[in-house]
């Protein structure tokens, strides 16, 4: 099997756990077999694998991401890398031009496209593998998976299809309806369109060069920045004649908002928390150290992070991202391809970061040129290069850049330090890159 995996946008409904770097598809709040908390991209690639060992498993992500992919799936993963965001029909054509011209894959090969932060069982990927068994016959140029609707529904749009068969051509398309409206759909036979799709790559990299003026991969990727925003259902869907949808019956939920994650995360509590026995239908998610102690509450979420503190109805908090919206503010965590980094104190002319490197791993070697730098390490051995020179480093070692000053760390086991930033101009942008 042959899957693309959409990994965009920043997530804003799940704040403050999620932000423009940290999407909610790597918020870590599911429970594996192993009783650890994983993130839905670590979820939706475990069960990939679970279903089928040898998929070749491709993530289309915005280049601010590929850190965290690397970060919680390994440096081995596949990843088409969107310079910017172009809506999902140039992301889908540039990840499967990817798996062509870079991975060489069979252009006849069929392929699957589908949402990385849906909740689904192991069921849903084998539903998904007879989705490019199907593509495999040529019968129609696309094969949708179509949701059974468990109620009527204004967030998602609706598939008709021709006939009840489990796969059957496709009647008609119906964009997001009101309840009333949905409810008549589905006494009609309608099913979630839940964004799933198979073709040959041939099909959607004719689609492409149809609308697009690129020679192959390497040009699209630079010519990105030009293309027109357009989804794939606009651009594709909506003008083909020759679709097919197989019906899928089991679990599918949308995870879009905090009310929908409560309903799908194994505990009430996730870090530090305590919930009074009069509380009813409460979650806690706490990603600080601080403990949260809840009492005489109903129906209500409370999550907090180095971005901020939520507390809502459960209800309400599908509202959230006009208010969220309005902040600004500097990025408090993210993950990166070498680690993670924390943000814990914020003064005028100083900035304090707590810094994780997994072992193995490095800094690239750079410079700023307005700021010094003091690193204090906590925990963990490595080693520092600075301007040139290597010396080894543990628990309680001090090291000092000026400005200007080139300087890394490698991790030769799970480093933790505190990095002290010191300059009247502190910036993200001030970061020059060198070889080592």
């Amino acid at each position: 099997m042959n899957i693309i995996l959409l990994s965009g946008g920043s997530g804003k409904r799940l704040w403050p756990l999620s932000n423009d770097i940290r999407s909610k598809q790597f918020i870590k709040i599911f429970k594996n077999e192993n009783g650890e908390y994983e993130s839905m991209v670590q979820r939706i690639y475990r069960q990939i694998k679970n279903v089928d060992e040898s998929a070749t498993i491709t993530i289309a992500t915005s280049k601010s991401q590929v850190s965290a992919v690397y970060n919680q799936l390994g440096d081995n993963v596949g990843i088409s890398v969107e310079p910017c965001r172009r809506d999902t029909f140039p992301a889908i054509a540039l990840a499967a031009l990817y798996l062509v011209d870079v991975l060489k894959t069979d252009i006849n090969e069929s392929v699957v496209v589908c949402p990385v932060d849906p909740y689904v069982e192991d069921e849903y990927f084998k539903a998904v593998k007879g989705l490019c068994v199907q593509a495999d016959k040529g019968e129609a140029n696309l094969v949708l998976m179509g949701i059974e609707p468990t109620y009527p529904s204004a967030k998602y749009g609706y598939i008709i299809p021709e006939t009840e068969d489990d796969t059957s051509f496709v009647k008609t398309f119906k964009e997001k309806p009101t309840e009333e409206v949905a409810a008549e759909y589905i006494s009609k036979g309608a099913l979630w369109n839940g964004g799933v799709f198979a073709f040959k790559l041939s099909y959607v990299i004719n689609k492409a060069h149809e609308l697009m003026d690129f020679e192959d991969y390497y040009d699209l990727f630079d010519k990105y920045e030009t293309l027109n925003k357009i989804s794939f259902d606009y651009a594709v869907v909506e003008k083909e004649d020759k679709i097919q949808v197989q019906r899928f019956k089991g679990t599918w939920k949308d995870i879009g908002t905090w009310n929908t994650l409560a309903e799908s995360v194994n505990d009430n509590i996730i870090g530090k928390g305590v919930l009074g026995s009069n509380c009813q239908n409460v979650n806690i998610v706490n990603e600080t150290d601080v403990p949260i102690l809840a009492m005489g509450l109903s129906d209500v979420i409370i999550s907090a992070s180095a971005e901020g503190i939520l507390v809502s109805d459960k209800h309400e908090s599908s509202h959230i991202k006009p208010y969220v919206d309005e902040f600004v503010q500097q990025t408090m965590f993210a993950e990166k391809s070498w680690g993670s980094y924390k943000v814990i104190d914020v003064e005028n002319e100083a900035l304090t970061v707590k810094v994780t490197l997994n072992p193995g791993h490095s800094m690239n070697y750079h410079s700023h040129k307005f700021r010094d730098e003091v690193w204090v390490v906590l925990s963990g051995s490595g080693r520092t290069v600075v301007d040139g020179m290597e010396q080894e480093v543990n628990a309680g070692d001090v090291i000092t850049m000026s400005a200007g000053c080139k300087h890394t760390v490698f991790a030769d086991t799970k480093l933790i330090m505190m990095e002290v930033q010191l300059g009247k101009d502190i910036s993200v942008t001030d970061k020059e890159k060198f070889d080592l």
